[in-house]
């Protein structure tokens, strides 16, 4: 079976991780500090903060700024149910925006006609998390323009996007440096880009907000004595300023972490050359594939196909079983959060997002990890093209 996602662990990895557990630091050490540097000097950041997930770094960065009872996060259904759960964990309610069908993302014209009404009606979003669904950056420099209007901030769901990047050029920026964000949330889940095992990280422009979620994932300790309320009474004073949380990564993780960062432009540029194969292979058979823009460099974390209602014969249930059955670990993403038991019984309901919807009722995505060899690539191309065009 050739699975939708695998990850690259090399010597290297092996010998990064061992050689932390040969030192003095198992823990809170100075694999994190390098590991959180490399990921903020790849993305351009002011800062980056480990964790032990990216629903972890996500929960953090609402509270950081400030999210709270009361308050409103809207994001997409078109996510993992992290995105939308760790906002009920600060007490918040949400909501969601619908995607483009094309770009699979948030739909900024959706987004700017709910703020409008949101607007009219006095119950505004304190966040809007945009998800850069498969890899591919969202429309932040529009979504920013909405935030500055309407006074709400933003956190980037950057789950599957750690080294894709947006513009042309010199102008292009890595997704992290957080310029049309107040902060983005990475993954290290290992079938993402990258590996910790599992972990997370958040990034940020403001200092302050990499500051602020650093307390947080440390149970809101500090020992920084510019940030103390009292005089210390010796060198092993600390405060607790805020309620915060256990979501310290390791110094194991963080070893592994740094080793396979350096890989980084490596695993994108990989998958991005098997994701053009699959575009060129796929383009008479009447898939619906992704987007490709000259102006957005996706990190191809998944390469989802919309597999229309009786293609090859098959209903897109069929197509994925007819796949498995010949040897592709094909998997779904995403079942839209709105339809998941939990957040029906908060009143969503079917028919809230068309386009969501719409995506998953179609959507397959295909195996692509950087370590598939030419037979494997060969193999996925032969089975998809094979059933979409038969009969």
């Amino acid at each position: 079976m050739i699975p939708y996602g695998r990850q690259d662990i090399t010597e290297d990895d092996v010998e990064a991780v061992v050689a932390t557990l040969k030192s003095d630091f198992i823990t809170q050490g100075p694999a994190i500090a390098g590991f959180e540097a490399a990921i903020a000097e790849g993305c351009g950041a002011a800062g980056a903060v480990a964790v032990t997930s990216a629903t972890a770094g996500l929960h953090v960065a609402y509270l950081a700024l400030g999210l709270g009872e009361g308050d409103l996060l809207w994001t997409v259904p078109n996510t993992f149910a992290a995105t939308a759960n760790a906002a009920l964990y600060c007490g918040a309610e949400v909501d969601f925006v619908d995607i483009d069908i094309a770009s699979r993302n948030m739909d900024v014209a959706a987004l700017e006609a709910k703020l409008e009404a949101a607007a009219k009606a006095g119950r505004l979003p304190k966040i809007v998390a945009p998800v850069h669904f498969a890899g591919a950056p969202c429309d932040m420099a529009e979504i920013a323009a909405l935030a500055d209007r309407y006074g709400f901030r933003v956190v980037e769901d950057a789950s599957h996007a750690v080294g894709a990047s947006h513009g042309l050029g010199d102008a292009a920026e890595r997704t992290g440096a957080c310029r049309y964000s107040d902060a983005a949330v990475f993954s290290f889940h290992p079938v993402k880009i990258v590996t910790t095992g599992e972990g997370g990280a958040i990034t940020s422009a403001d200092p302050e907000i990499v500051a602020k979620c650093a307390t947080l994932r440390t149970h809101g300790i500090t020992r920084d004595a510019a940030a103390l309320e009292r005089e210390p009474d010796g060198p092993w004073y600390y405060e607790m300023l805020d309620l915060g949380f256990n979501y310290r990564m390791t110094d194991i993780q963080a070893a592994l972490g740094r080793s396979q960062i350096g890989r980084l432009d490596e695993y994108v540029a990989r998958r991005g050359e098997i994701a053009a194969r699959y575009a060129a292979a796929f383009a008479d058979t009447g898939l619906g594939l992704p987007e490709m823009r000259d102006d957005r460099r996706s990190s191809w974390h998944l390469y989802s196909v919309h597999w229309p209602d009786g293609l090859g014969g098959l209903d897109r249930r069929r197509a994925f079983e007819a796949m498995r059955e010949r040897g592709l670990g094909v998997n779904v993403h995403y079942i839209p959060v709105h339809r998941l038991p939990y957040y029906e019984r908060l009143g969503f309901r079917a028919g809230d997002f068309p386009a969501a919807e719409a995506h998953y009722a179609q959507t397959i995505s295909l195996p692509l990890f950087p370590t598939m060899s030419e037979d494997d690539i060969a193999v996925v191309i032969d089975v998809v093209r094979d059933l979409a065009t038969a009969g």
